[in-house]
């Protein structure tokens, strides 16, 4: 019986450390927040695992989310004043109107407001595949 022990330890002992859970959370919750600001910057974000097709989530697909977000708001009556308008207006002005945007948008506890917590949404499920990535781009 001590051969079969000694031989499990053994065994034990070439396999790697077990990683962290918190480790992996953090992780995970750093990916997605650098993804969440570079989405918001205006830049695509894309990774490749290996022997896959490439995966992300592109502004224009962040837009067209914001797009049916804003438009489903106004189609159900969430939005009382006419925002869409006001920043229709402002905007081919040159000008900002900060105030239409949180009323067509509605609000969010998201550091980064309600255009944040939807890139978030669309980059969540994505974290996994991207930590994989990050981890066989450093293995070559």
């Amino acid at each position: 019986m001590s051969a079969l022990l000694k031989a499990q330890f053994e065994h034990d002992e070439q396999l790697p450390p077990p990683v962290s859970e918190i480790a992996q959370e953090v992780a995970r919750e750093e990916w997605l927040h650098n993804a969440v600001e570079q989405l918001m910057l205006g830049c695509d974000v894309k990774f490749h695992r290996r022997m896959r097709k490439a995966q992300g989530v592109t502004v224009a697909e962040l837009e067209a989310a914001v797009d049916e977000y804003a438009n489903g708001r106004l189609a159900d009556g969430e939005v009382v004043t006419p925002s869409l308008g006001r920043l229709l207006i402002e905007n081919s002005g040159g000008r900002v109107d900060k105030a239409a945007t949180v009323e067509l948008l509605g609000p969010s506890d998201h550091p980064r407001g309600k255009l944040g917590e939807i890139a978030e949404r669309l980059l969540r499920p994505l974290v996994k595949d991207a930590l994989i990535a990050q981890a066989e781009d450093g293995e070559s």
